[in-house]
């Protein structure tokens, strides 16, 4: 298990945003980026998740929503990777996902695509 603090784990997750291709990226509309230990229940299964509402489940969006919020989560990524290079590419898929799911991705859909 790796022993990242807070600030290089975010600096990490930038670091990963920043080489995502811009078609990917371009069109994220109100979304904010967020780090944080764990879930809510703690459990140390879950990567990453989107809260937010699905660009094809959208009815009318404008003026005075809420962002959506890809959350990236610290200690389960550390607790699932060995080395540095194992965790790039974790919260690589993990941004990939997620932001997947902004764009209307399932989950088997995405799992067929190797991002799962």
């Amino acid at each position: 298990m790796l022993d990242l603090d807070a600030e290089a784990f975010e600096e990490l997750v930038v670091g990963e945003l920043d080489l995502l291709p811009d078609e990917m990226v371009d069109g994220l509309d109100n979304v904010v980026f967020v780090v944080e230990d764990r879930p809510e229940n703690g459990s140390l299964d879950t990567l990453g998740l989107y809260d937010g509402t699905a660009l094809t489940e959208r009815d009318r969006y404008g003026f005075g929503e809420m962002p959506d919020r890809i959350i990236v989560y610290r200690e389960p990524h550390l607790a699932a990777c060995d080395t540095l290079d194992d965790l790039k590419d974790e919260i690589h898929t993990t941004l990939v996902h997620e932001i997947g799911h902004f764009y209307g991705i399932d989950d088997e859909r995405l799992h067929e695509l190797g991002w799962a």
